[in-house]
């Protein structure tokens, strides 16, 4: 593999690594690609095997991303109008206010969803930031898988 297709896959998982913090990017599947990308030119035992270990991790990734939030969300009580409400605010938000509108309205809809549901600010905002709490523990398990991912890539690179 030559110096620019190497450096290329590397700015493929670098986008990666950006799309788990922007909502709306497939981070890890991009992180994936890049390092299928890799080990198909690459055509090594290394190669192939951080694309197995990549694969295992990723997939493990994917479930307990979405299995975190979920149990910590059914302990506070948060129903499925609240996601609903808050993921139909995310979408005009980014069409409103580009680049930051999909958080900002992701969180208006999650405090005006509990806000009619609870009825209190104090409970509302308490239930928004339990929320928060669970949805950033989600990106940050799969940033961390994401980084664990490249850092086994370029481990492969440096020896190799």
């Amino acid at each position: 593999m030559g110096t620019w297709q190497l450096v290329l896959v590397g700015l493929v998982m670098l986008l990666g690594l950006l799309g788990v913090l922007v909502p709306g990017v497939p981070g890890p599947l991009l992180v994936w690609a890049g390092i299928l990308w890799w080990s198909m030119s690459e055509k090594t035992t290394p190669a192939w095997g951080v694309l197995i270990g990549a694969t295992a991790l990723l997939l493990v990734n994917h479930v307990v991303k979405w299995l975190l939030p979920a149990r910590r969300l059914k302990g506070v009580g948060v129903t499925r109008q609240t996601v609903l409400w808050a993921g139909a605010s995310a979408i005009v938000g980014f069409f409103v206010v580009p680049l930051i509108g999909a958080v900002l309205g992701f969180i208006a809809g999650i405090y005006g969803a509990e806000r009619v549901r609870l009825g209190g600010h104090g409970e509302a905002w308490a239930a928004t930031r339990t929320i928060m709490r669970a949805v950033g523990t989600s990106v940050l398990v799969e940033l961390v898988a994401c980084l664990l991912v490249l850092g086994a890539w370029m481990g492969a690179v440096i020896h190799g």
